[in-house]
């Protein structure tokens, strides 16, 4: 869907979703793409995409990942095939949080979440602890 509104704001070289009534996805009926127009220029809608734009902006570091558009329930269900179990925690943030082809994590938060991750479940389940 961002892609087709990414399109549509190309196309018109206009922000405002009333205009891009005319330029609806082929995949998409175009009563649903006019409804969908209307309420992204509504207000309420405008104020929560102004509140997570700056929200990203402020913590850019926060909100990388590797993933892009895939959602972490396909990478589950990819490393799940893969390795012919369920995945751990670990190993579902690792493959959305490394570079392809390293094992450098893509930020210094992802490194520390790690970190603190390990730290926390080796205290957890030392051996020995019930």
């Amino acid at each position: 869907m961002w892609a087709a509104r990414d399109k549509a704001t190309k196309t018109t070289s206009n922000r405002d979703p009333t205009t891009w009534m005319n330029y609806d996805p082929v995949w998409l009926r175009r009563d649903y793409w006019e409804s969908l127009s209307h309420r992204w220029a509504t207000g309420p809608w405008q104020e929560r995409s102004q509140a997570a734009k700056h929200n990203r902006a402020a913590l850019p570091e926060k909100n990388v990942h590797t993933s892009g558009s895939v959602s972490y329930a396909t990478h589950n269900q990819k490393l799940h095939h893969d390795l012919e179990r369920a995945p751990t925690f670990r190993e579902l943030f690792d493959r959305t949080h490394k570079q392809k082809g390293t094992d450098d994590y893509i930020s210094e938060s992802a490194r520390k979440i790690t970190e603190t991750y390990d730290r926390m479940m080796a205290d957890r389940y030392a051996e020995g602890t019930p």
